[in-house]
């Protein structure tokens, strides 16, 4: 295997299991919003995907992607956040889309949704911002 292959392979786990780790918590809000305190389960879906989003960018900045494209924390996190903004819209475009017209389980739809997020923020994030510098200005 190429050291590139090798490289991304790695990137890849480390990110499913940073991804996992944010969709327990994803998950487990959104279950508890919407089956205990009652709220409304997009809106729920909303603040559990925040949440999540949060621990994912914490977990993949110390721990996934070594390198950046930006040097700049604060943009780097606003940049992080747009891609996961995108997410959170295909988020609850597809559990709306699955719950209410494919009449699957809420929770259901949630975990479809949470395939295609993933591999959405894999690899927008992993273009977008955590490549290196080097690569940024060829």
């Amino acid at each position: 295997m190429s050291e590139g292959k090798n490289k991304l392979s790695i990137q890849m786990l480390k990110y499913a299991l940073v991804g996992g780790t944010a969709f327990l918590l994803d998950f487990s809000m959104l279950y508890v919003l919407t089956d205990y305190l009652h709220i409304y389960y997009i809106l729920s879906a909303t603040a559990a995907f925040i949440a999540g989003l949060l621990c994912n960018y914490v977990l993949s900045v110390y721990w996934v992607f070594n390198e950046r494209a930006l040097s700049n924390k604060l943009a780097e996190f606003l940049v992080f956040s747009s891609i996961g903004v995108i997410g959170l819209l295909l988020n609850d475009g597809l559990i709306w889309t699955l719950t209410e017209v494919g009449k699957m389980h809420y929770l259901a739809s949630k975990v479809l949704a949470a395939v295609v997020i993933f591999f959405w923020n894999f690899f927008a994030r992993r273009q977008v911002l955590f490549r290196s510098r080097a690569k940024t200005s060829k």
